[in-house]
């Protein structure tokens, strides 16, 4: 794979979402087109028109510029559409040459001629010399002999015996083009010299190979990357898995761990390492070396790889970072009650305690609203008699000494005094006194968080829990 000849493509379907699979696609093509000096073509496969949506492509290319393919780094998007002429135009020459010829079979009558219903087409219309007609679909006639070897990079030989081959349908009844033909015919048009895609898709690859050929043309360079699948070694479903990259994206993953993380599956850059940029990838990355046995997508892994990246980040970025989650329409505070400065003060603390940015808004909510939110379990087993109202109540007094330095070293030592008088240590003492300030019994440092919060509303928040209590 060498100079700028190698034209790589990567063509989704737009469904509605940007699957992790289709993803894992796009970064291997990517990555493919980057180290030889070549070039990615975007084309959307949107012949299913009850599947295609503008919204729904605006949504690929969002996530893809989101991972860090924006429109400079591809030649496109084209759209399959555009081409109906060609795949028209090459279904109608392999016709004229005897390779393709129209049946009326249906499925009905096929299925009635097999003794196995699970049985393919058996050829019936072959030599019958059908012309054009309503209810006609166009088979291209497998040829006589084979097998059709496939030369994958990633799986090697794969041998697709012909006999196991049935006539497959490349034009419906209304000269319409299927995806089999359709993606051979734009394939060729654009020069595409290497096809890297899913383990799902190899087993169409025998007929689209075929095609190639029968059209004149040289078979690009296949690649199919082993199928993604769960913790149950299923494969990912979006019926059942949480497969969009929308997803991942808005629950705060960072791209540069997403690039990582998809990187790797079926595939270790050596050394040791897990955790590398992508631009120290691309020089290591070879498809000979990608792993054909089916890869699992470790959401609990990701997660931890997306802490690393986190707490890596500069502390300007990770505020910069967070601002989406803090800053939007969505979050529990009223917009005037937000203070970047506060949160660029308490934002260390943060980063390396959560492990998607989505995790800031319960870990600093206290900060920014008037009350807290009680969660119940939190505050019933803080808030146990002979511990509860006896520490909020020894709080207040310690707190309320104005001689009392209000920083965190200063906080600590005049809780654990006040708690000592109780026959507490620390850990007890100040369950009551953080889940009447945070509202739950976990979250950032106490005492860091309590000079943030300052005196009054400090104060103010353990006199209202001491009150509900006391109701």
């Amino acid at each position: 794979m060498t100079d700028a000849l190698i034209r790589t493509r990567f063509a989704p379907s737009p469904t509605g979402m940007f699957h992790v699979g289709n993803a894992r696609s796009l970064l291997l093509n990517w990555v493919v087109a980057r180290q030889t000096g070549g070039t990615m073509v975007l084309r959307i496969e949107d012949t299913d028109a009850a599947r295609s949506r503008p919204e729904w492509t605006e949504g690929i290319l969002d996530a893809m510029a989101w991972l860090g393919v924006d429109s400079t780094q591809y030649e496109g998007p084209y759209f399959q559409t555009e081409y109906a002429g060609k795949h028209t135009e090459a279904a109608q020459r392999l016709r004229k040459e005897g390779l393709a010829y129209y049946c009326d079979c249906t499925r009905e009558q096929v299925q009635a001629r097999r003794d196995n219903p699970n049985l393919g087409y058996d050829g019936f219309c072959r030599d019958r010399g059908l012309e054009a007609g309503p209810g006609r679909a166009l088979r291209f006639r497998i040829p006589e002999g084979g097998p059709t070897v496939v030369e994958d990079k990633i799986r090697g030989q794969v041998e697709f015996p012909h006999e196991a081959l049935e006539d497959f349908v490349i034009a419906r009844g209304d000269g319409t083009a299927l995806f089999v033909l359709a993606n051979v015919v734009d394939d060729a048009e654009m020069g595409i010299t290497h096809v890297i895609r899913g383990e799902e898709h190899l087993s169409n690859t025998p007929k689209q190979q075929l095609l190639w050929e029968a059209l004149g043309h040289r078979p690009p360079v296949w690649a199919h990357a082993p199928v993604l699948v769960n913790e149950k070694r299923q494969k990912l479903s979006k019926r059942r898995d949480k497969v969009a990259m929308e997803s991942y994206r808005d629950e705060g993953y960072l791209p540069e761990t997403m690039v990582n993380y998809l990187m790797l599956l079926g595939w270790a850059p050596g050394q040791d390492r897990e955790i590398m940029p992508i631009e120290e990838m691309i020089p290591l990355f070879d498809l000979a070396d990608v792993n054909s046995s089916p890869a699992f997508f470790d959401e609990k892994k990701l997660r931890a790889f997306n802490g690393d990246y986190i707490r890596a980040l500069e502390a300007e970025e990770f505020v910069e970072r967070c601002a989406p989650y803090l800053e939007g329409e969505e979050v529990p505070w009223k917009a005037e009650d937000y203070n970047r400065q506060v949160f660029a003060q308490i934002a260390p603390l943060a980063q390396s305690r959560i492990s998607v940015l989505s995790e800031i808004v319960p870990n600093v909510d206290f900060l920014f609203l008037d009350t807290p939110v009680f969660d119940d379990k939190s505050w019933a087993k803080a808030m146990k008699p002979g511990v509860g109202a006896e520490m909020l109540t020894a709080a207040i007094a310690s707190f309320s000494d104005e001689a009392l330095i209000w920083d965190a070293e200063s906080l600590k030592g005049a809780l654990e005094q006040a708690g000592a008088a109780q026959g507490l240590k620390l850990g007890k003492a100040q369950a009551p006194v953080r889940v009447a300030v945070t509202g739950r019994t976990v979250g950032l440092p106490l005492f860091e968080s309590l000079e943030l919060l300052g005196r009054e509303r400090t104060l103010a928040r353990l006199r209202a829990a001491l009150e509900r209590l006391s109701t």
